[in-house]
């Protein structure tokens, strides 16, 4: 975490996602994650959903020309340092992204947002074509999880090897940095997640937390907002995503109980932010 006090200008950053009412992921993770790591929040709204920690109900995608709008509305006075995108939800929103990153060549970090934890389709099976053709190639960073990316690679990965494997596969498709996320598949001891960066795979990983049922709804999208935090000030990659892996770890360390067993994530104190290794990936 920066001191405000201390700084020269309040670094802004841009979330592109879809609004989650229950408060736990989408655009209202990025902005609380934001303002925790003192970074200006700005958004472009990609859909409205009616969902909380246990199930989505409704999804509704904004016109794509709304989403531009917000984006440019934003750009054109704003100095946005990065963004990073979530839930896209169709062909013509993903496409819309695309042209403006492109236009404004924004340094992105792009969570391929595919499916919820609760089962609900968040990308329309059209749109994940056009993700990866128009906008992975764009990318300073993109975050899927192991589903997302078996959907992404076309193949089931099964075991570390495979996981290494498949962020090497990606850094080399799309040129960009990836961070796999794994969480508990290595290790039942660690939450450890694939790294691959300037052409080295890299594991990273944290101890794992005992947590409520549903606390780590919004994982994901605060994993890539920290990351992209964290690069919104000028990090090198590498401390970018050992701060954003701690972020995760802490918040999930110090989730507030809502009453009624529901418990969730929330900006953590210093105290949890200290214990995650990034480490040179060794086939064992």
């Amino acid at each position: 975490m920066q001191n405000l006090e201390d700084m020269e200008f309040y670094p802004a950053a841009l979330t592109i996602a879809g609004s989650d009412s229950g408060g736990g992921a989408g655009i209202q993770a990025d902005l609380r994650t934001f303002n925790a790591f003192g970074i200006y929040g700005c958004s472009a709204i990609t859909a409205v959903t009616a969902q909380n920690p246990n199930e989505v109900r409704q999804v509704e995608a904004l016109p794509a020309e709304i989403v531009r709008s917000q984006i440019d509305c934003v750009l054109d006075a704003i100095p946005v340092r990065i963004a990073k995108t979530g839930m896209l939800a169709d062909c013509e929103i993903v496409e819309t992204v695309a042209d403006s990153i492109r236009e404004r060549r924004l340094p992105t970090v792009v969570d391929p947002v595919m499916v919820s934890t609760s089962g609900a389709r968040l990308l329309k099976q059209d749109a994940v074509t056009v993700l990866l053709e128009k906008l992975f190639p764009l990318a300073a960073w993109i975050t899927p999880n192991i589903p997302e990316a078996e959907l992404i690679l076309g193949r089931k990965l099964d075991g570390r090897k495979a996981l290494a494997d498949a962020a090497r596969t990606c850094y080399d498709r799309w040129g960009c940095g990836v961070i796999l996320k794994s969480g508990h598949a290595l290790n039942g001891k660690t939450a450890t997640d694939l790294i691959c960066c300037d052409g080295k795979v890299y594991t990273l990983s944290s101890p794992t937390v005992r947590i409520a049922e549903k606390t780590a709804h919004g994982t994901g999208c605060t994993l890539s907002s920290a990351l992209a935090a964290g690069l919104a000030f000028g990090m090198n990659w590498d401390q970018a995503v050992s701060e954003a892996k701690s972020f995760v770890y802490g918040s999930l360390c110090e989730a507030v109980n809502l009453s009624g067993g529901l418990s969730q994530m929330y900006p953590p104190s210093e105290d949890s932010l200290n214990r995650i290794r990034l480490e040179v990936w060794k086939d064992k």
